[in-house]
């Protein structure tokens, strides 16, 4: 059985190339940010003003992005979201000037989330209703490209050449990306329902629009949690060493490849809504093996390689998961649905760094991942209440 309906097989593979840049994008800032405050000399507040400009731009696109896809149409904010990556990313590292730098993330970021709700609303367009294996092996496309990211940047050093020549490569293969969606027959999706379908206060009415909110808002600051603060656990908690500690965030998203490319094949026809529950439970579990590791010491560390590999596992397709059932629930007004879920992703990875630093900071890392594995219970329970309202019919 096909993944995606009849005749939708170019476009399709259109949005798988360009998550793998997109995944891409979002991981070679952080590969090269030991790098850059050695030639730019920045102090982390400096960093994290950056890092906070390109999450401000993407939870701002995927909102507006998906309020007025009515009014753009599916090609406009494509063709957007990629130039403004594409902008962004060619001309990003070639000055020290933090101002410079800023203005331009923000505007990978703006293109991140037009990419991000863009292709969310056109790959539900084309799935068979409630049929997440499209949507999940889309966002394995992203996963692919966040692990392809910082190898490129290590050939790259490696190689002695320029940092930002990385930046520069993909920048030039989205511009290759740009020619061909521009010939794509993307007006076969369809356009948007606006009017009185897709007000925003009718829309609110359904549990879906907050739940998904909350589900995502939850989960993304729990994914980037682990992927961000692994390593240092492992090496803080159990002395590992710095390679091991590496070696734990590829764990993680080698379990996020396997789970979204794996489960859409060896699965076909699992129910999209009980497979979000499954997997958003086997997440909290792992995460709290994790932390149960963490408490026991140095002689757990197996139990906490296994963890780590499991939990990303879970959470492999718990958010593709969430974006069809949001998708499916809303009929009318489904691309502001899809963005306003997405947004609530953006604003968790906003938000949830500054909360995780401050626990580490002032009680230590095992607290911190104690607040991580809170937040997994409540993936779980957003994840059990979504899809309970979404399993009724659509009004």
């Amino acid at each position: 059985m096909s993944i995606v309906k009849k005749g939708f097989g170019p476009i399709y593979s259109m949005l798988f190339a360009i998550f793998v840049l997109f995944g891409t994008s979002m991981t070679i800032v952080g590969a090269i940010l030991p790098r850059i405050f050695t030639d730019f000399g920045w102090t982390y507040v400096e960093a994290g003003i950056l890092l906070a400009s390109g999450a401000i731009g993407m939870f701002v696109a995927t909102f507006l992005g998906g309020r007025f896809l009515h009014l753009l149409g599916i090609k406009a904010l494509l063709v957007l979201g990629v130039a403004l990556q594409a902008m962004g990313l060619a001309f990003f590292g070639s000055t020290s000037s933090l101002a410079v730098n800023i203005f331009l993330y923000a505007a990978i970021g703006l293109g991140q989330g037009c990419i991000e709700v863009g292709t969310d609303w056109s790959v539900v367009r084309m799935s068979p209703e409630k049929d997440g294996r499209a949507m999940n092996l889309a966002h394995g496309a992203f996963s692919i490209g966040a692990v392809v990211g910082p190898l490129l940047m290590a050939v790259v050093l490696a190689s002695g050449l320029a940092w930002n020549l990385t930046f520069k490569i993909v920048a030039i293969v989205y511009g290759l990306i740009l020619v061909a969606l521009l010939a794509l027959p993307l007006g076969r999706l369809g356009r948007e329902e606006g009017g009185e379908g897709a007000r925003l206060g009718g829309l609110a009415a359904n549990p879906a629009w907050w739940l998904g909110f909350l589900l995502l808002f939850v989960y993304v600051g729990a994914e980037l949690g682990i992927t961000n603060w692994s390593a240092e656990f492992f090496v803080k908690i159990f002395g590992s060493s710095a390679e091991l500690g590496a070696l734990t965030v590829s764990l993680f998203w080698f379990g996020l490849v396997a789970g979204r490319l794996g489960f859409p094949l060896i699965l076909p026809r699992a129910r999209t809504e009980r497979l979000l529950i499954v997997l958003a439970i086997f997440f909290a579990i792992s995460v709290g093996l994790m932390l149960a590791s963490g408490v026991a010491g140095k002689a757990a560390l197996p139990l906490g390689l296994v963890a780590v590999a499991f939990a990303g596992l879970g959470a492999s397709c718990i958010y593709p998961s969430a974006i069809t059932l949001v998708g499916a629930a809303f009929p009318a007004g489904q691309s502001t649905a899809i963005g306003f879920a997405a947004t609530g992703g953006g604003i968790g990875a906003f938000v949830f760094p500054f909360a995780m630093s401050a626990i580490s900071g002032g009680v230590g890392l095992v607290a911190g991942f104690a607040f991580y594995a809170g937040l997994t219970i409540l993936t779980a329970a957003a994840a059990a209440g979504l899809a309970a309202v979404t399993r009724r019919p659509a009004k």
